[in-house]
């Protein structure tokens, strides 16, 4: 069958079941103005010349395009739709009066789709309700914090048939789903302007032909896909030779079409007309969509910011995300032309943290000027507002002059007259996370015994020493360090400070630049001056091992309850041990 004759056919067959065609009324006549595909569809009795009407063998006809079913994707966290996304997914934001998904979901159902499969991973307990109202299917995304939408197409591969393929945060004006689908093809849109999606070259029977990024104006890939069983069969061969590989895991899946489209069966552009279709990477742009949330967002992240500077939603905007920190998710917004980041705690923050102990020690700071940038913190949920600040630089830990400035802030620190009654114990604490981690999988820490009798046995042997408690940072590292253009340094995130061995805040730099033992020695010399000898040295030393210990047991913590700590777990581990070594 022809694609003019499929496009008549299906029409009428729609038009026989009320549902509205999507075609431009022009292009529409166009097409049923073709009167040799009408004629040869009358001629093999797949249309009524007197009613014009579809026939049962014209229906029939139409089967081998039928659409099987419908993968919703819905496992990310959308980190660009900050604040909104930190509180709920975004396919459950309601839009217009009802929810994302279930818009789609509706849609779908209403095209005859009822074999719907949705994929969940992020806040996944947030979509259950759906399998009651909807008798959707789930499939669950565990690495969904770690690897791109392709690992959801992946997990789903069993129900690859004619299936259309959606994102659950796609908003179409009019029903685009149909009951038969012609060949593959992603929905698309023409743009006069740059944007960051996809852009594609077609041919004259609309076949992709190239896919590219950057374009300043065009044809791009936006809303949802539809494959054929050959096209679906072909992508999930490719992405499973690259599950060894991991080349696209961070990648959308349209990448891996991109890069494989000679391989690909052929793969159409369905061009929809401007605003029909809507995608909501940025908050602002569902607030320029839907009135309500300019004045009324109902977000609590919201509601805190508010409650700070006492103004109208209308007047918090530009939301930008910020790469997420090791401990928390932070974004930055803004009120009168104002900078601000809000940090929002990470899971299962609350059990290593407490907040109300943070909040003094950021008064603390302000107070001494370490951290001019702290505006409110809130102690019994932990989110926090401070002042942004646009431009600045991280020491460079092989730079002398940074390593003078870094010690000259840290000496200054461990001098203020301030005594409060909490601060890290690095050993005792790691000890108390372990027992968090034994508690949710009781082998998972054997492995790791004969490094924690080393570490043990160091901070005994640092007891009775001599070295004073003082005020520290206790998180050193050096993205918390701001060195500004006029050179003044700030020192951010306090959520480890108190009433602590100095070892700390000196050992963690250590372990986070990989000094080796000649260049920790030398650090710590420029540390204490005249007061430097050997027994001291050794103190500053063990630190180093204890305080890299204590964070290798956090990131296991952390990793436990969701996050991805990547490389630093193991530069942890193997700092360490190899200065517990080298002690001992």
């Amino acid at each position: 069958m022809t694609k003019a004759e499929f496009t008549i056919l299906n029409h009428l067959y729609e038009r026989g079941t009320e549902r509205k065609n999507e075609l431009p009324e022009v292009a529409l006549t166009q097409i049923l103005s073709d009167s040799l595909s009408y004629e040869r569809l009358v001629g093999k009795g797949y249309i009524d010349r007197h009613s014009g009407k579809i026939t049962a063998a014209g229906i029939q006809a139409l089967e081998p395009y039928r659409v099987d079913n419908a993968i919703i994707m819905a496992a990310g966290a959308s980190t660009r739709f900050v604040p909104l996304s930190l509180e709920k997914p975004k396919g459950l934001y309601e839009v217009k009066g009802k929810r994302l998904i279930d818009r789609q979901i509706e849609q779908l159902q209403e095209a005859g789709i009822k074999d719907i499969t949705v994929v969940l991973g992020y806040k996944k307990e947030m979509f259950f309700y759906l399998k009651e109202k909807y008798q959707v299917k789930f499939i669950f995304n565990a690495a969904y914090n770690i690897k791109n939408n392709i690992e959801s197409l992946y997990l789903a591969r069993n129900e690859m048939k004619n299936t259309y393929i959606c994102s659950c945060d796609n908003y179409f004006m009019d029903n685009p789903f149909h009951q038969y689908e012609y060949q593959s093809f992603y929905a698309g849109v023409t743009v006069r302007d740059r944007t960051n999606e996809m852009y594609v070259e077609t041919d004259e029977q609309m076949r992709i032909v190239e896919m590219k990024k950057g374009k300043a104006e065009g044809l791009i890939l936006m809303g949802h896909a539809f494959w054929q069983k050959p096209f679906a069969s072909k992508f999930l061969e490719l992405a499973e030779a690259d599950r060894s590989i991991g080349m696209y895991d961070s990648l959308f899946w349209e990448w891996l079409v991109k890069d494989h489209l000679p391989e690909l069966p052929p793969f159409y552009l369905k061009e929809y007309a401007a605003n029909v279709i809507f995608e909501f990477d940025y908050f602002d742009e569902l607030r320029k969509f839907d009135e309500q949330y300019i004045h009324h967002t109902q977000s609590k992240i919201i509601s805190n910011i508010q409650s700070v500077f006492h103004c109208e939603e209308a007047k918090i905007c530009h939301f930008r995300k910020v790469e997420e920190g090791m401990t928390n998710t932070s974004f930055i917004f803004q009120i009168d032309g104002v900078d601000y980041i809000y940090r929002h705690p990470g899971d299962g923050t609350e059990n290593i943290i407490n907040r109300s102990h943070e909040k003094r020690s950021l008064e603390i700071a302000k107070e001494w000027g370490f951290d001019p940038t702290y505006v409110y913190m809130d102690i019994n949920e932990g989110w926090k507002i401070s002042i942004y600040i646009p431009s600045f630089r991280e020491p460079d830990y092989q730079n002398f002059d940074d390593t003078e400035k870094i010690l000259a802030v840290l000496r200054r620190l461990h001098a203020i007259p301030v005594s409060v009654d909490y601060g890290m114990r690095p050993w005792e604490d790691a000890l108390t996370m372990e027992e968090l981690l034994v508690k949710k999988d009781p082998s998972c820490f054997h492995t790791f015994y004969p490094l924690k009798e080393k570490i043990g046995k160091l901070y005994q042997m640092t007891k009775a020493d001599g070295v004073k408690k003082c005020f520290c940072h206790g998180d050193t590292y050096r993205p918390n360090w701001m060195i500004k253009a006029d050179e003044d340094v700030i020192l951010i995130d306090w959520e480890y400070s108190g009433y602590s061995d100095p070892g700390i805040d000196i050992g963690y730099y250590i372990v986070d630049a990989m000094y080796e033992f000649d260049q920790a020695e030398q650090f710590i010399r420029a540390y204490l001056k005249e007061d430097y000898n050997e027994q001291r040295c050794f103190h500053y030393m063990a630190y180093t091992a204890i305080i890299a210990y204590y964070w290798f047991v956090w990131a296991m913590y952390r990793e436990s309850c969701g996050a991805i700590m990547g490389e630093s777990l193991y530069q942890w581990y193997e700092m360490a041990k190899k200065y517990a070594d080298h002690l001992l």
